[in-house]
């Protein structure tokens, strides 16, 4: 019975001392996303490329409607932002409204993550 215990606690012990390696992710990285500014935003596209690498550095502005995935609308003031993003085809998938650009910002990357 003594036998039995001693290695009872030899196994436990070598649990506790062995290191464990961490385990990869299941989910394979998420690709970059490229988003055309419209035309009639009226928005500074500086701020908001500032912000999006702030919040969603797989998310960037690109010139090209072509190879954009969604279009995004920006229009608004200080105080009062409206976003909205439109997929190909037109469709508005996706609008938000608030005071700060960043909250925005935050809101369209938080929606087109969960979309990639």
């Amino acid at each position: 019975m003594k036998k039995w215990v001693v290695g009872f606690l030899a196994l436990i012990l070598l649990a506790v001392a062995t290191p464990v390696a961490p385990v990869a992710s299941a989910q394979p990285p998420s690709r970059p996303l490229k988003l055309v500014l419209a035309r009639q935003s009226n928005v500074d596209p500086v701020e908001i490329v500032k912000h999006l690498g702030q919040s969603c550095p797989n998310i960037t502005l690109t010139t090209n409607p072509r190879q954009s995935d969604y279009m995004l609308y920006a229009g608004g003031w200080s105080g009062n932002y409206r976003f909205m993003v439109i997929a190909h085809g037109g469709d508005t998938i996706y609008a938000t409204e608030t005071a700060l650009l960043s909250n925005s910002v935050k809101n369209v990357c938080r929606f087109l993550s969960t979309r990639n």
